[in-house]
């Protein structure tokens, strides 16, 4: 029962060319970051990752994008990352955007069995009649569209309208970052970073979370467990310097007014 593995080089060993991976964080918050740079330091490609955004430039999943690594990005949204905009209108990476909620629950509903769901986000629009680009041809026109999805009415407390079929998502692998974990792999997230990455635990057939502290089995409560560790199959335990590594996403000052007891 103790999954703890001594290196994130070792947890990643075996995750091959091709792979599928399901990666938490938001933003830059509770990004596996040194999972992914061991993931990089291996050197496989040609990696499907589903995320809520794909990293920014020079950290995270940017990181794995700009060495190349990446061919397929299931998100939300691709943000202010520079290379990750340049790929997709370039056509070197294929892109699946997908509204937020429903990217987390098409990957809670991986985690759980279910196959399918409706949902009334995205019906009549770009999302279920299809037509969104995928993949870019060199000459900027779209090689790849979505296609359209099952549409189908429902009535919900007295009102009908229509809902669109999402399928669940299922990957390879889930890497995720976690403030507390135990060595049964039983997981808490703090404030932000519970966004994604409980989700992206779940969808992955294997599980690979670092944790900022490890405890021992039983210290955390079953109200203190945000993923139970029968999702999780390895754990790697962060030291102080890789905890640290937290960029700010956005630096903002301001002059800060002299009080009347400063200017005294």
């Amino acid at each position: 029962m103790d999954k703890t593995y001594a290196s994130a080089a070792d947890a990643v060993a075996d995750i091959p060319q091709g792979a599928s991976l399901a990666v938490g964080g938001f933003g830059l918050s509770g990004v596996p970051i040194v999972t992914i740079r061991a993931l990089l330091a291996r050197g496989v490609g040609d990696l499907e990752v589903v995320s809520n955004n794909c990293g920014v430039d020079g950290w995270g999943l940017g990181e794995l994008l700009a060495a190349g690594r990446i061919r397929r990005v299931i998100a939300s949204y691709i943000g202010e990352n520079k290379e990750f905009a340049r790929q997709y209108l370039g056509g070197e990476v294929e892109v699946e955007l997908t509204p937020q909620g429903t990217l987390a629950e098409r990957l809670r509903a991986g985690g759980v069995g279910i196959p399918a769901f409706y949902t009334a986000t995205g019906a009549g629009t770009a999302v279920s009649d299809g037509g969104m680009p995928i993949r870019y041809a060199a000459d900027g026109s779209v090689a790849e569209a979505s296609a359209p999805k099952e549409l189908r009415p429902f009535d919900v407390l007295g009102r009908e309208r229509e809902y669109v079929l999402e399928t669940a998502i299922r990957t390879d692998f889930g890497l995720v970052r976690a403030a507390v974990g135990d060595r049964h792999g039983n997981l808490r997230f703090e404030k932000s970073t519970r966004n994604f990455n409980p989700l992206a635990g779940m969808a992955g057939r294997v599980t690979i979370a670092e944790v900022d502290e490890l405890v021992e089995p039983g210290v955390l409560g079953p109200d203190d467990i945000h993923l139970p560790g029968i999702y999780v199959d390895r754990v790697i335990v962060l030291t102080p310097e890789q905890s640290g590594d937290l960029p700010i996403e956005k630096v903002t000052v301001r002059p800060r007014p002299i009080s009347h007891t400063e200017g005294a």
